[in-house]
């Protein structure tokens, strides 16, 4: 089952231009690979009051500063949110700083208990 993906949930917190704001967040990895695949959705909203225009930073429940980016395919001119897009904006990441499952259970504890073998 190669193929087959682990997921777990999360609570952290987005921090856009040095404002912390709490969020929930969904971790993914493939069986038999440390590459852990992040996804949130933000409130545009708030992204806009708070000078969002592509990244940011989540703070996992491990205290771990992720950066999140939105893609922006779909985007205006600027590549800038604006107030006619959708109201819940993905944000995503993917992080391959893992070499070990005691690395991924140490930066991501939401896996704790998930069969990762």
């Amino acid at each position: 089952m190669e193929n087959h993906i682990v997921k777990a949930d999360g609570n952290g917190a987005i921090d856009v231009n040095g404002q912390v704001s709490p969020v929930t967040y969904t971790v993914s990895l493939k069986e038999h690979s440390y590459e852990v695949d992040i996804r949130l959705m933000a409130p545009r909203d708030l992204l806009l009051q708070r000078g969002f225009e592509r990244d940011a930073v989540l703070v996992s429940q491990s205290g771990a500063r992720i950066p999140v980016y939105h893609d922006g395919a779909n985007h205006h001119d600027s590549g800038r949110l604006d107030p006619a897009d959708t109201i819940s904006i993905e944000l995503t990441a993917r992080d391959d700083s893992c070499t070990s499952e005691v690395d991924l259970m140490r930066k991501y504890p939401e896996f704790d208990g998930a069969a990762l073998a």
